[in-house]
């Protein structure tokens, strides 16, 4: 049986005929997304290979979902699920993005939005578990961010940017990528992240933000969300707003007893987690444009690139990755 057919075969049989089922975009995983509609109704449907090989109780997605939901966080509905077939059927949130809003009619109500995703994240990221099972238990340790790092350097350095790239350059630079990353292993300061909260992952829907594509949440430093919301692959947020919702994101967290930081640590983790993100999320587009032959990212490397040279000139600590990354950088900055 095809997908459509195992999807179908989630719905009563006297109403399958009259099912509209239509693929719709997805992000840049095996997971794939439709549109189902039927009289009077529309629900998203998902295929997730992963979940044929998980038991519903183990499964991720679940797990978040329940998490999430028992803590008031934003998250379309689970109608329906079936682990055999890799499916679930989610409410239909719509397809307004909150990078939709930029360039439209609606532009100007981005600053109150993101004040208010800002306190969502925080909600989020107060959300406190069993230190021994899943989200609670894995963390951006180490491994996690050197295998991020790598993979920029497998997928990006030496495919993407090769002609750019010096080979005998990539040990010196992992060895600074190494020094990076220690940096940002602080376990005493980690909080629950989203980990991949853009505005591709957050719909406005009746009015309000849902928060999907959670199922990759672990502990972190709590910039690294913030990261990933401010210093956006696929928006440009104005660089007032950017600093003011920093402080926001800073206040917060120390109101609500979220981290022990002060202010001027809040920025310097900000910005090497800033850089570390970034990092990672060029390796993901390159990744995408040379192996998986998907060029629907291949435009969001240079604007990712464009964040690095604040970064760079801020903080001591990025200057040699810096200088052996700067080849690349220069080609990018136009």
């Amino acid at each position: 049986m095809t997908i459509t057919d195992n999807i179908a075969s989630l719905f009563a049989s006297g109403s399958r005929k009259s099912l509209s089922i239509t693929k719709i975009q997805g992000d840049a995983s095996s997971r794939q997304y439709f549109r189902v509609t039927e009289p009077g109704n529309t629900v998203i449907a998902c295929y997730d290979p992963a979940f044929e090989e998980t038991a519903k109780e183990e499964y991720a997605f679940l797990l978040m979902h329940s998490l999430f939901s028992r803590n008031a966080i934003p998250v379309p509905e689970v109608i329906a699920v079936d682990e055999k077939k890799g499916l679930l059927l989610l409410e239909d949130c719509g397809d307004q993005l909150l990078q939709n809003l930029f360039g439209s009619p609606a532009a100007e109500t981005i600053p109150g939005r993101y004040r208010e995703i800002i306190r969502t994240l925080i909600q989020l990221q107060s959300i406190r578990g069993d230190q021994k099972k899943i989200p609670f238990n894995i963390s951006f340790d180490r491994e996690k961010l050197m295998f991020e790092f790598d993979f920029f350097i497998t997928h990006g350095l030496l495919d993407y940017f090769a002609p750019q790239m010096g080979s005998n350059l990539i040990g010196t630079l992992r060895h600074e990528f190494e020094a990076i990353a220690a940096i940002l292993v602080k376990p005493e300061h980690f909080v629950l992240n989203h980990r991949d909260f853009h505005s591709r992952n957050i719909l406005i829907h009746q009015g309000n933000p849902v928060i999907i594509d959670f199922q990759d949440a672990r502990m972190g430093l709590p910039q690294y969300d913030a990261v990933s919301l401010l210093r956006d692959s696929y928006v440009t947020l104005e660089p007032d707003l950017t600093e003011e919702l920093k402080a926001l994101h800073y206040n917060e967290l120390r109101l609500g007893g979220v981290t022990s930081m002060s202010f001027d640590e809040y920025l310097y983790y900000f910005d090497i987690m800033a850089f570390q993100r970034n990092i990672k999320a060029i390796g993901t587009f390159c990744y995408q444009t040379r192996v998986k032959k998907n060029r629907t990212f291949e435009h969001s490397i240079a604007p990712t690139l464009r964040y690095l040279p604040e970064y760079i000139d801020a903080r001591a600590e990025l200057k040699k990755a810096g200088k052996l990354l700067h080849a690349i950088i220069e080609e990018n900055r136009q």
